[in-house]
């Protein structure tokens, strides 16, 4: 039984404990030397087999342009007011040399040559797309090799030449392009430092002590060094994308501290009855240890699930985010016990700090009583407020599920897209570079389609295609056609009249692809396909929302049938599942409310709407939901304890969730302030997982643990717990959990087996 091997585990963990901080010492050391010596760069290939861009993006590569690899644009205007590259000899000069030093920059293989262009003459620059038709905006077009031959250098070399010509030239200079998107470094270290500390504030006034709020904060340091280490080394093996490294420490942060907490109240529980430390380490873990296990199973199955949408870098960004969070399960089994036994009976009393805030009117609202029979505190007010849900569950069912609903309904509105530059704030350079191209030469410049086109024998098939395309009404210009001599592949640089995140350039890439393409080609041996960014997120966009469902459907029926088996009935697990799904729902509501909406956007530095990403709502589903049966699995846990030791369902509800209540709500405050500092980053795909994440968390430990549960498992009453016959005969005692817990295990006195059936 899973109780005893943890029981056991614990136990030597805790009895031994420098030996087991020197083993994890030694894991941490050799994690990161294996990632300095073997760990890769992350890279972001938003695209996936089959798809129309993924085989244009092929045929550039068999093309060999150069289009296949990493670009930078440097968007430049006269300093003065009223002066044009047409009219001021100075800033034509200064353009000219500022193209010649960004050429000279370590593997650029080409630019483009604006200042060239305007000796051709002005018309011929504008039609060519390098100056605004003003007169006022230049750009130099930088081309470089693909990611896998450049690096952070690359990036800063460019940077400081900026920097210097800045102070040498009358030009005011901006940068941008997906050089900077795949170098620029993520501020995750600021947002983890601020999760950290919050995290900390709340342990230590939970339980009023510094060594007990040190422990999780050290437990989950040692395990997201070792997992985000782990994953550096993934990235020299494969591709895994930028998002990864930050979402795998929002989530280990957030999972670590929690299933720390867990344990850490149970044990001191343990102490409270006057148990010696190291067996009430060994019996925490056996008994808070189980809940930990399952839940993070629970984690690292969903995300796993990602695999069925058949996007390789959703699959491999799974795949990081699991090493992190089984790294933090097995440092809860392992390093923690070793850290309790290590700080012995401290653990069991509160500093002197901690006693004047618990004597306080602030401590007395967080611990106002002790049960001495289970020797943990827990506060009268959750007792009464479980109490006075439970008789009134009508009301509070409908409403809590009325509101939750309602906060769905945004949901409806739900569009998919790539955010670009627009949405970084203005102290960025990227976004000034942005906002500089799209005053100068229309939105849809910073967002160029690719046309790539395979005669086959077809040689006019290419001035058809430019005369086609350029007629269609969402395309504002078509740059010149480059033919490959050596394969024939022609390549068309399309610009859109909408900018990459509007809803209108998705419809141009759709219409591009079933009539405007189709029509030209007929039935012939020629072959045109549309890639670019904005049609690669496109097409990730439209696979996953068709995966979406198969993949929400596997889940739920996987968590079900898990649920089943540890609580050993129906009602339980199809309760837990449609109340995830109504938390989950509510906080996909709230996003679309904020980024879609712009609904107190300002509060997390949002300064303009954007779309979901496109790949954000299946991954979020998955994580959100795995977290979610952290708390129930937990309160779930001591509920049916309670119920197989008194077979009373109102009894086993109210003892169940008040005993529960206060580590529910302190883990989900430390989710929230962990997934929250990370919605304040500059990457408003950062600050989608980080809010939607805390909404969702927020949600779900307290309308829905606090309200919905108590009230829907009373108006159930014992169908709770109801399990057919033939179907209990039929499922296998689970090994997470069983219908009783383990005496031994526990230390506790055994209880009746009351199950119904």
């Amino acid at each position: 039984m899973l109780s005893k091997a943890l029981l056991r585990v614990g136990a030597s963990a805790a009895r031994h404990p420098w030996r087991v901080i020197a083993a994890w010492l030694l894991a941490v050391t050799l994690a990161v030397l294996a990632a300095v010596a073997f760990g890769g760069r992350t890279a972001d290939s938003l695209t996936a087999p089959g798809l129309d861009s993924r085989r244009a993006a092929e045929l550039i590569e068999r093309a060999g342009t150069g289009q296949e690899g990493m670009t930078a644009q440097v968007v430049v205007t006269p300093l003065g007011d009223s002066a044009t590259f047409f009219d001021d000899d100075g800033a034509r000069t200064a353009l000219t040399r500022l193209r010649a030093e960004v050429k000279r920059l370590p593997h650029v293989l080409g630019t483009s040559d604006p200042a060239g262009a305007l000796e051709a003459g002005g018309d011929t620059a504008v039609r060519g797309g390098l100056v605004s038709a003003d007169g006022r905006t230049a750009v130099v077009r930088v081309q470089y090799p693909d990611q896998s031959r450049l690096s952070t250098e690359d990036l800063d070399a460019l940077v400081d030449l900026g920097d210097r010509l800045r102070a040498e030239l009358p030009l005011h200079i901006e940068m941008g392009g997906s050089l900077f998107y795949a170098f620029s470094e993520p501020a995750g270290g600021v947002s983890e430092l601020i999760g950290l500390l919050a995290a900390a504030a709340i342990l230590f006034l939970a339980f009023g002590s510094f060594v007990a709020a040190a422990l999780p904060i050290g437990m989950a340091v040692f395990g997201l060094t070792v997992g985000v280490a782990t994953m550096t080394v993934l990235a020299g093996v494969t591709e895994v994308p930028t998002f990864a490294p930050v979402l795998g420490s929002m989530v280990g942060l957030g999972v670590g501290i929690d299933y720390a907490l867990f344990v850490l109240a149970r044990h001191r529980e343990y102490l409270a009855c006057g148990l010696d430390p190291q067996v009430a380490a060994g019996r925490a873990v056996a008994t808070a240890g189980r809940p930990v296990v399952f839940a993070g199973g629970t984690v690292v199955v969903s995300i796993l699930g990602l695999a069925v949408a058949n996007v390789p870098f959703m699959t491999v960004g799974g795949l990081a985010v699991s090493i992190v969070v089984l790294t933090m399960v097995l440092a809860s089994v392992t390093l923690l016990p070793a850290f309790l036994g290590a700080a012995g009976p401290r653990l069991a009393r509160a500093g002197r700090i901690g006693r004047a805030l618990q004597t306080g009117k602030l401590g007395r609202r967080l611990a106002r009583r002790r049960d001495p029979a289970a020797g943990a505190a827990h506060a009268a007010g959750w007792r009464r407020w479980i109490g006075h849900v439970c008789r009134h569950p009508v009301p509070y069912a409908v409403g809590a599920a009325g509101l939750l609903l309602t906060a769905t309904l945004p949901v409806l509105g739900l569009r998919v897209g790539l955010p670009d530059d627009g949405s970084l704030p203005q102290s960025r350079t990227e976004r000034r570079a942005y906002d500089l191209v799209a005053e100068g030469f229309g939105p849809g410049t910073n967002g160029p389609l690719v046309i790539a086109v395979e005669p086959s024998g077809d040689r006019g098939v290419v001035d058809r295609l430019v005369t086609t395309v350029a007629a269609d009404p969402g395309i504002a210009s078509v740059a010149p056609a480059h033919i490959d001599r050596t394969t024939g592949i022609a390549t068309l640089v399309v610009f859109p009249t909408t900018s990459p995140q509007d809803k209108a350039t998705a419809d141009t890439i759709a219409r591009l692809r079933t009539d405007v393409l189709p029509t030209v080609i007929g039935h012939g041996p020629a072959g045109a396909h549309v890639g670019g960014a904005a049609a690669s997120l496109s097409d990730v966009g439209q696979r996953t929302s068709e995966r979406l469902p198969v993949f929400v459907a596997a889940v739920l029926a996987m968590s079900f049938l898990l649920l089943m088996l540890v609580f050993r009935s129906v009602v339980v697990p199809l309760k837990a599942v449609l109340l995830n799904l109504l938390s989950i729902g509510a906080a996909y509501g709230i996003m679309v409310a904020v980024f879609q909406w712009g609904w107190a956007g300002a509060l997390i530095g949002l300064e303009a709407t954007v779309p979901i990403v496109s790949f954000i709502p299946m991954f979020l589903f998955a994580i959100l939901f795995g977290l979610s049966m952290d708390y129930e699995v937990f309160l779930l846990s001591r509920v049916r304890e309670e119920y197989l030791r008194t077979g009373d369902n109102g009894t086993a509800i109210v003892e169940g969730v008040s005993r529960t209540a206060r580590i529910i709500t302190s883990a989900a405050l430390i989710m929230v302030a962990v997934f929250l500092s990370f919605a304040v980053a500059e990457d408003p795909s950062t600050k989608m997982f980080g809010l939607g994440l805390a909404t969702a968390i927020f949600i779900d430990a307290t309308v829905v643990r606090m309200v919905l549960v108590p009230a829907t498992m009373t108006l159930l009453g014992r169908t709770n717990w109801w399990l057919p016959k033939w179907l209990d005969r039929t499922l296998p005692r689970g090994p997470v959990g069983a219908d009783e817990p383990d005496a031994q295990s526990t230390g506790e006195a055994p209880r009746p087996r009351l199950v119904d059936r």
